[in-house]
């Protein structure tokens, strides 16, 4: 059995714990938390098990990494401090783990990060002979291994587009949904998720990722965007009112440019409330999907709906999320240390799973 820590207890990380203990071939024995409040509760019990595992959370990082885990799910958000995130992320490679996150974006496209951060990276890696994998759903296989899997049942292929369209209302992060996407602030708010070049920032490397399996070099990369705003107060299940004129919808693209033309694509459709620019493309139903377009002859289309905690779609996401970053640990474990990314760590059967009892 591999020995595996889970490093954060959010909306990623209860979904890790769940993850690890259910893999055949992981142990948990660790978790890491940063709530004094959680601290000295068992996994199970922060997992929403129902049922303990006898691993109780710590917020001593350094004690749980020197009893010398094979792995590390770094499941705390990187979003907001990503300098923290990058350096936590260090100390477990450097203690000898492989790690797997989804929390550091520029990374997603490990050869083309920052030097600085790839170089810190590398020397984390030497040091402590341990691996890192980011990844995740979108960012992640949403728009790189899967799009590249459906491409290759193309005959020709004139643009690949890759989309998540979501209610954001049903998102367990009310302030990301509000201030860093905007949603319900006045339409002259600057949201920062939304700044010219952020969105590059986060996908641009699922962009080039794509471009280089598809063996083609881009010009450029372009954003696109659009907001409207509710044309009616709106009273949402989990968030309360959103008023009328604010923000109700977002629409952007990043764009991966060939010979003068979008040909790969990343779009977001977010919306707060489904009344809100119904003109725009929508799940086929419930309260969100990601979904993958083949333009080509033939033409491919294959939407994803996943759901988990009682059917919430954004937490089947962040589950497949953690089923791609968790089912890589074995394969990570028996590779050379390293830094590694979609393209090199294949997806494989649920080997062991099937059948299994839930944890």
């Amino acid at each position: 059995m591999i020995s595996a820590i889970v490093w954060g207890t959010g909306n990623v990380g209860r979904l890790a714990v769940r993850a690890v203990e259910a893999h055949p071939t992981l142990k948990l024995t660790g978790v890491i938390v940063h709530d004094p409040g959680k601290i000295g509760r068992d996994a199970g019990d922060l997992a929403g098990l129902g049922h303990t595992l006898g691993v109780v959370a710590t917020a001593d990082v350094d004690a749980v990494l020197a009893t010398g885990p094979q792995a590390v799910v770094y499941a705390a958000s990187g979003d907001i401090r990503p300098d923290d995130a990058l350096a936590d992320v260090l100390k477990a490679v450097r203690a000898g783990a492989a790690v797997v996150t989804p929390a550091l974006y520029a990374l997603y496209d490990q050869r083309n990060a920052p030097p600085e951060m790839r170089g810190e990276v590398l020397d984390a890696v030497a040091e402590g002979g341990g691996s890192l994998f980011v990844s995740g759903i979108d960012p992640g296989w949403g728009n790189d291994v899967l799009p590249l899997l459906i491409s290759g049942l193309g005959g020709t292929i004139d643009v690949v587009r890759c989309q998540e369209i979501f209610d954001y209302s049903t998102y367990d992060q009310p302030d990301s949904v509000r201030y860093l996407v905007g949603m319900g602030q006045p339409m002259d708010y600057e949201p920062p998720m939304l700044a010219a070049t952020v969105p590059t920032m986060v996908w641009g490397g699922q962009v080039r990722l794509m471009a280089r399996a598809l063996g083609v070099e881009l010009d450029e990369i372009r954003e696109t965007l659009d907001r409207r705003p509710l044309d009616d107060t709106v009273t949402t299940a989990s968030m309360g009112d959103f008023e009328k004129g604010t923000q109700g919808a977002v629409r952007f693209e990043v764009q991966g440019i060939v010979d003068g033309e979008p040909r790969i694509v990343v779009e977001h459709v977010t919306r707060i409330h489904p009344s809100c620019a119904p003109d725009w493309p929508r799940p086929p139903d419930g309260d969100g999907a990601h979904r993958v377009i083949i333009e080509g002859v033939p033409r491919i289309e294959v939407t994803v709906e996943a759901t988990d905690e009682h059917g919430n779609r954004a937490a089947g996401g962040n589950a497949t999320a953690v089923g791609r970053l968790v089912n890589a640990v074995d394969w990570l474990v028996d590779a050379e240390p390293g830094l590694y990314d979609a393209l090199d760590v294949p997806v494989r059967p649920a080997v062991g799973k099937l059948g299994r009892t839930r944890p």
